[in-house]
């Protein structure tokens, strides 16, 4: 038997998992059909929720509600709807090897896939059996990728996507069934990829995904996102503005003290070496020296911040009404 998905994620998360699914001794789990049908071109994209936001090459790609993908020429000046996307369900993640190959991961198992840069996009997995969403992609090189989700699923490539494999995790070492959601997956330019998941706990993998082994942040809250940064350290972050550190792989970790308590979505590095991270509630907060630190501002609006990208002129932002302040975006 499943359990449910939690009702206690923030309002972004909501959105991107809510499961028709009805459960006990003699019911049925039940999902709604899934019906495919392409993206609607239409002038209020720029104001759509957008989920998670990339580089493809220079362009800027972030993708959201209603199947919308976005696309930036102009470093997040002006956007533009992308021309083709073959769906219309929530798109919660996404990712470039390259200025030209990137994939997008939603509802429904759902990878989709670009040869353009984002200016179309090809279904290349589904399952329309259950609606065991994706949560977040991540590609080491064009042909090497990752998609995590629902219940500790894991999917790996090593063909561009053109077949998916399931990697069974083992369950975890203080016991109980490998059914923790997984939030995030990322990685630098080496084989080493870590994902954040439920119940404090961070995977860590050293063979591209084949292989992964739980690390524990001693945080008993989810963890919604992390980054590795240039100088090798990890920062996650999660639940109630927690922030943690790690300078040895995940071994140990240090908890960073932010003056917030709503739930961290991004952490990003800025060429500069700034870090930031943004929440709910308009939380941004700032560091100048390498994510030990943080400087912690809140939107005058409140709008809660969904996901973020270092450009130019500051910071790009997106929240649940989309492109947040256009050209102003905030700066480190």
């Amino acid at each position: 038997m499943r359990r449910r998905f939690s009702p206690r994620l923030p309002t972004f998360l909501v959105g991107i998992a809510t499961l028709a699914m009805a459960f006990g001794a003699g019911a049925e789990a039940m999902a709604p059909e899934l019906h495919v049908t392409a993206a609607v071109p239409t002038p209020a994209a720029t104001h759509a929720e957008m989920l998670d936001v990339t580089r493809a090459g220079d362009r800027v790609v972030a993708v959201g509600d209603h199947g919308i993908v976005l696309l930036s020429d102009d470093d997040g000046a002006t956007f533009r709807q992308a021309r083709s996307v073959p769906v219309s369900s929530v798109l919660t993640g996404v990712s470039f090897a390259d200025a030209r190959h990137g994939w997008a991961v939603g509802h429904w198992g759902l990878i989709l896939a670009t040869i353009d840069g984002g200016e179309t996009w090809r279904i290349q997995r589904t399952d329309t059996g259950e609606d065991r969403p994706l949560f977040s992609v991540f590609f080491l090189n064009d042909r090497e990728g990752l998609a995590v989700g629902l219940w500790s699923l894991v999917l790996r490539t090593a063909d561009g996507g053109k077949s998916w494999e399931q990697v069974i995790l083992q369950p975890p070492p203080e016991g109980g069934k490998a059914d923790r959601n997984l939030f995030r997956v990322f990685g630098s330019n080496s084989k080493t990829v870590f994902v954040t998941a439920e119940r404090g706990t961070v995977l860590r993998s050293d063979d591209g995904g084949r292989n992964w082994r739980y690390l524990t942040t001693g945080y008993s809250g989810s963890l919604w996102t992390g980054v590795v940064l240039r100088d090798g350290a990890l920062l996650v972050g999660g639940l109630r503005g927690r922030i943690f550190r790690s300078e040895n792989g995940g071994t140990t970790w240090q908890t960073l003290a932010i003056d917030a308590k709503s739930s961290i979505t991004g952490l990003v590095e800025a060429a500069d070496g700034a870090v930031a991270a943004v929440g709910l509630d308009g939380v941004q907060a700032v560091s100048s020296d390498g994510g030990r630190t943080f400087k912690t501002t809140q939107r005058d609006d409140r709008s809660p911040l969904t996901g973020v990208l270092p450009v130019k002129h500051g910071l790009l932002l997106f929240s649940d009404q989309g492109v947040v302040d256009g050209t102003e975006a905030a700066k480190p």
